[in-house]
């Protein structure tokens, strides 16, 4: 089991830094594993809030191959979604989710914030409905390079938020970061709104789990860690989440 080679706290939260991202992933996913084997011993079902992104594609082929979940006795959720984009959309994170989990682990639930919904407010009240019928038990995480978790960028997150789904309008690092994945062309055809999961929903998981590897997420991660806790930085709120642990490779933590 590779381990970390750093760990500390900054405030409430737990940091640990690897010498890869590769065995970040491993480590992390036996960590996940073994927290989720726990609580289906002591519970009947249990609901995860999942991350897309480049930052969890090692951890969840590590954590699907270790198998030992009974993924049916689990609901899944997601973070975000584009607006406007269908389900089959290469840049869906419902196809990304879909393909590299549901079709692999056939979990009890898996519920889609619906992107191409005919009414997107309705949308946002639907699955506000959905995630408020059961705690949380474990959120995945990633940070963009604006600091932004999901789609909460700094110009519209809001540590109070009074909502826990809407639609917010993307800022450029964000949309260019989106180009970045390879989805698209140009910075023209990303989408320029999106759903998003906001903050205090999130900080409302049971346990969170936050991946930022890479080199690219290393300013922003100096930032989250040694600057001020604020939302021109969203993610720096998970300093001040005890539940919250954020797991870095030698570059990111640079």
């Amino acid at each position: 089991m590779p381990a970390a080679t750093t760990s500390f706290h900054v405030d409430d939260l737990l940091v640990q830094i690897y010498n890869s991202e590769t065995e970040m992933a491993q480590d992390v996913a036996e960590i996940a594993q073994k927290y989720l084997y726990n609580l289906l011993q002591a519970q009947d079902t249990i609901a995860l809030l999942l991350a897309t992104g480049n930052s969890q594609l090692k951890f969840l082929d590590a954590l699907i191959a270790l198998g030992e979940i009974d993924w049916s006795r689990i609901t899944l959720f997601h973070l975000d979604e584009y607006l406007g984009i269908n389900a089959d959309h290469p840049a869906s994170f419902r196809r990304y989710l879909r393909e590299r989990v549901e079709k692999r682990v056939f979990p009890q639930q898996f519920h889609y914030i619906q992107g191409d919904a005919l009414e997107p407010v309705a949308e946002c009240d639907r699955y506000t409905k959905l995630l408020k019928a059961q705690p949380i038990d474990l959120c995945l995480l990633g940070v963009g390079e604006n600091g932004h978790l999901a789609f909460n960028d700094p110009a519209v997150a809001d540590f109070e938020d009074a909502a826990s789904v809407k639609l917010v309008k993307l800022d450029q690092i964000n949309r260019q970061q989106q180009v970045k994945t390879g989805y698209f062309s140009n910075l023209e055809t990303v989408p320029q709104y999106a759903f998003t999961v906001t903050i205090p929903m999130i900080c409302a998981a049971k346990k969170i789990i936050c991946l930022a590897p890479e080199t690219r997420k290393a300013k922003i991660v100096k930032e989250m860690l040694h600057g001020c806790i604020t939302t021109n930085c969203p993610a720096s709120i998970l300093r001040k989440q005890p539940q919250a642990s954020l797991f870095l490779d030698v570059n990111s933590a640079s």
